[in-house]
């Protein structure tokens, strides 16, 4: 990529009003920078031409030059990027169209499986949570596996988010919503103690429910090496797991499939999940071969229609 202040100087009001765009709409400070970086790299594949000549053509070869290179979900989140990239644009009337909006999204992610723990799976996790921290961790590991948050969403809980009158959690979630959620009792409870715990913050005005020893808002970073941490010391003790790639976003997808197994309807863990769309949720309905026997198990086949039907024949 060519140097970025040469890209700053030739797209400036375009890239300067992008700036503007996600700040005003709301979006993370972590979304604001990836989008941003997706869209430096896209406008150098421009080569100094004017946003005005590229149309659906040139996105199609530049996503397609990178899916070689890359995965189908960070093709999408490019294309994501350079949607949201126009559509600032359009605000700011600084371009007519969306040519990115007639883009399609790359569907072979949506017939991978989602790698997901069982309930016990999740139960024996939580043993290898140890330390000085461990309700924090605890409670973190918790608002995941039970709760299905994102970690962006475990990072960015305040205080003030921790409804205790009402037993829930206010998440600011992706797309920029607000999802109240409805916490387990025992998880209330940790988030309690790890209210008492906490330590002063670092900054009086610090609003983070889950500081670091340092008092400052735990990183994303720091609570993925707490969960990837429980992981490894899980798979050390569970050699049937040993293979899995486990992560933060596999117990969301294990708490979304412990709902559906449970005979949730759909559209609550839709809800639950902040899915803008029920085909994102439908991911999860994946089922197992036990699932598949109980349901044949319910079917009947009418034995005396077949009796009859093969003294009908053997006279043909």
């Amino acid at each position: 990529m060519r140097d970025r202040y040469e890209l700053e100087h030739l797209y400036s009001e375009q890239i300067r009003a992008f700036r503007i765009y996600l700040k005003q709409s709301g979006y993370t400070a972590s979304t604001q920078k990836e989008y941003m970086r997706e869209s430096l790299i896209y406008l150098d594949s421009l080569n100094g031409s004017l946003l005005q000549d590229a149309g659906k053509l040139h996105i199609m070869e530049f996503l397609n030059d990178k899916q070689g290179s890359t995965a189908d979900k960070t093709r999408n989140r490019s294309l994501s990027a350079i949607r949201t990239f126009y559509m600032a644009l359009i605000d700011f009337e600084l371009v007519s169209k969306n040519p990115a909006a007639e883009v399609k999204k790359s569907k072979t992610e949506k017939n991978k499986k989602p790698i997901y723990l069982e309930e016990e799976d999740l139960s024996e996790s939580l043993k290898y949570i140890e330390g000085r921290y461990k309700n924090r961790n605890i409670a973190i590991f918790l608002l995941m596996a039970y709760c299905g948050l994102r970690v962006g969403e475990v990072n960015r809980l305040n205080l003030k988010d921790l409804k205790k009158n009402r037993g829930t959690i206010e998440v600011f979630g992706k797309g920029r919503k607000w999802n109240e959620i409805p916490v387990p009792d025992v998880l209330l409870g940790y988030l309690l103690e790890v209210e008492k715990e906490r330590i002063s913050p670092y900054r009086m005005k610090e609003d983070a429910f889950f500081v670091s020893q340092k008092g400052r808002r735990l990183s994303i970073r720091q609570i993925q090496k707490i969960i990837n941490q429980t992981f490894e010391a899980f798979k050390k003790s569970n050699p049937t797991v040993s293979d899995m790639k486990l992560s933060c976003h596999k117990l969301r997808h294990s708490f979304a499939t412990m709902l559906l197994k449970n005979d949730v309807d759909i559209r609550v863990v839709k809800e639950l999940m902040g899915h803008s769309s029920i085909e994102t949720t439908m991911i999860y309905t994946h089922v197992n071969d036990e699932q598949k026997k109980r349901a044949m198990a319910t079917v009947n086949v009418p034995l005396n229609a077949i009796s009859d039907t093969n003294s009908t024949l053997s006279g043909l």
